[in-house]
């Protein structure tokens, strides 16, 4: 009896080890899945990068230097996007009534380069709602807030005749395109070179025209038919 009762716990510690590995493998997948969203929202900030930068590429604007806003009662006019300067960005924001503009720009540079520093001038000062924000009066009318962002200053640039709460806020939403949608809605597609798929297509070759003769000043000649 006393060989038979030491020897039951050994049998059950051996199938401990067998009830702890199964334990083990449930729990693996839920860890796997975890990681899933991850991997998703890394290859769609990718694709985010890639068409961002193909589209603006296209227009000469470093890809780092494109921003977008939101301000309220004020929508994107796409056909002000352009190159702010060598290779910044701009885009203007106009309201659907009355047709005030709030301007947005990227530029390389510091708030020293942008009128506002430190040693402030009297017409710059610091916004307190807004963290490491000048906002400037300018003369004629107008208003600026300038944000440093690593070696960048983002202004945001309209008259006074745009409400300074309204101002602030475009200033505040003011962020790097980080939706496919956000990049379509701002940037035109880059078009494709046939040559090689994927990068901006080259400028095109002039039309040769028949009316141009091969000898003499190459005028356009004008002859006249024959019941001219």
């Amino acid at each position: 009896m006393i060989r038979f009762s030491r020897a039951l716990p050994l049998a059950l510690i051996a199938v401990v080890p067998l009830l702890l590995t199964g334990c083990g493998a449930e729990q693996a997948g839920p860890a796997q899945a975890a990681a899933s969203p991850k991997t998703e929202a890394s290859h769609s900030k990718t694709e985010v990068s890639r068409e961002l930068g193909a589209r603006a590429r296209a227009l000469g604007i470093a890809p780092e230097l494109v921003y977008v806003t939101e301000a309220p009662g004020f929508t994107l006019a796409q056909q002000s996007v352009g190159v702010f300067g060598a290779d910044g960005f701009s885009a203007t924001y106009v309201s659907r009534q009355g047709g005030r503009q709030i301007r947005l720009s990227v530029d390389r540079g510091s708030l020293s380069d942008a009128g506002c520093d430190d040693m402030a001038q009297p017409a710059c000062e610091r916004d307190g709602e807004l963290q490491d924000a000048w906002y400037r009066a300018a003369e004629e009318g107008q208003q600026v807030y300038l944000l440093p962002k690593d070696g960048l200053v983002v202004r945001l640039a309209a008259d006074t005749g745009v409400p300074r709460e309204v101002l602030r806020k475009a200033a505040r939403d003011a962020h790097r395109p980080t939706e496919n949608e956000e990049v379509t809605d701002l940037l035109p597609p880059a078009q494709e070179n046939e040559d090689q798929p994927g990068s901006p297509s080259s400028p095109t070759t002039p039309v040769e025209r028949g009316d141009l003769p091969s000898t003499g000043d190459g005028a356009p000649r004008n002859d006249a038919n024959a019941g001219g």
